[in-house]
């Protein structure tokens, strides 16, 4: 259940590994800045925004990472090739993490992404994404490919088979026009459509590891923020529980990793993934692999003693 037969690829962008058998490395979470309604956000059309409280996210991320053992990425949204550059210039003042942007008309994309290849920060930039949806894909990939882009996420979807076999299904087909351009990382986002069909995404993951072993995730995000009815019933801190949970089952499900929305969730998304990936290197574990020795692991990092504890035991 947790160990496939199939050699699993690991990619690394910047500094953090993404992929694997599960349990091995934890997954690469994905926050958002500067999305539709984040405070931070004072003029989107100028590209103005509160540097502090920026800083104040990013800082709060490395942290938790550092503590934690989860790597994380940034993903910088905006409207425009002018904004993104703004963006883009903060962040890589403020901080060495991995980031990608969020731009969903793919012209647009495409030219901020020129920018980027123009400062030479290809190893640690993902582009995302590549999808179904996109008018011209190929000309997309030989665009971006030209410009020396090195990791992308392909999304995966198919409107006729809502179900895992379909996101499947449309992964094979991406990749014919993908999987051939030289890439060093793709990585297939699942496609999460609301919270409980999450598990689609899940089981896609699932079979798409099996099949192909390239990493696989998901929007756990666009489960949990979609669902605006359960912040009416629960409020702040019941919105907050389910979130948490979700990352979680995700993590524990075969993600390796998560567009797990707002870095206003830093503070539980961090903690809920570090310790379902605990877990999961102990279900591994328990089905005949070996205990992870990365000491940066988030079980070495929160349990040593219970490392050690079954370390001696396996000894006798």
């Amino acid at each position: 259940m947790f160990t496939f037969a199939t050699e699993q690829k690991v990619f690394q962008i910047g500094e953090a590994k993404v992929g694997g058998q599960p349990g091995q490395n934890p997954p690469l979470l994905i926050g958002n800045m500067f999305q539709k309604g984040d405070k931070i956000l004072e003029s989107r059309k100028e590209g103005k925004f509160d540097r502090k409280a920026a800083v104040d996210y990013i800082r709060e991320a490395e942290s938790l990472s550092e503590s934690t053992g989860v790597p994380v990425l940034v993903a910088m949204v905006a409207n425009t090739p002018k904004e993104m550059r703004r963006y883009v210039d903060f962040f890589v003042e403020t901080s060495d993490l991995p980031f990608g942007v969020d731009i969903w008309v793919a012209k647009t994309r495409i030219k901020a992404t020129e920018y980027i290849a123009e400062q030479g920060l290809q190893d640690r930039f993902l582009y995302n994404s590549i999808t179904p949806w996109d008018e011209d894909i190929p000309g997309q990939v030989k665009a971006i490919r030209d410009m020396g882009i090195k990791h992308v996420v392909v999304q995966a979807f198919d409107m006729d088979d809502k179900m895992p076999t379909g996101r499947v299904k449309s992964l094979t087909s991406m990749l014919e026009m993908v999987g051939d351009a030289g890439f060093d990382s793709i990585l297939v986002d699942t496609a999460v459509m609301n919270l409980p069909t999450t598990a689609f995404s899940l089981r896609a993951n699932y079979l798409i590891k099996e099949e192909f072993g390239l990493p696989a995730g998901c929007a756990s995000a666009n489960g949990t923020y979609m669902w605006k009815k359960s912040r009416e019933m629960w409020g702040p801190k019941g919105f907050a529980g389910l979130d948490a949970s979700v990352n979680a089952m995700c993590t524990l499900l075969w993600s390796d990793f998560l567009f797990y929305g707002p870095m206003t969730g830093n503070g539980r998304v961090f903690p809920a993934v570090a310790t379902a990936m605990a877990m999961l290197a102990i279900l591994a574990y328990e089905e005949g692999r070996p205990l992870p020795t990365d000491p940066q692991h988030p079980l070495n990092l929160l349990f040593p003693d219970i490392v050690e504890q079954l370390a001696q035991e396996s000894a006798h």
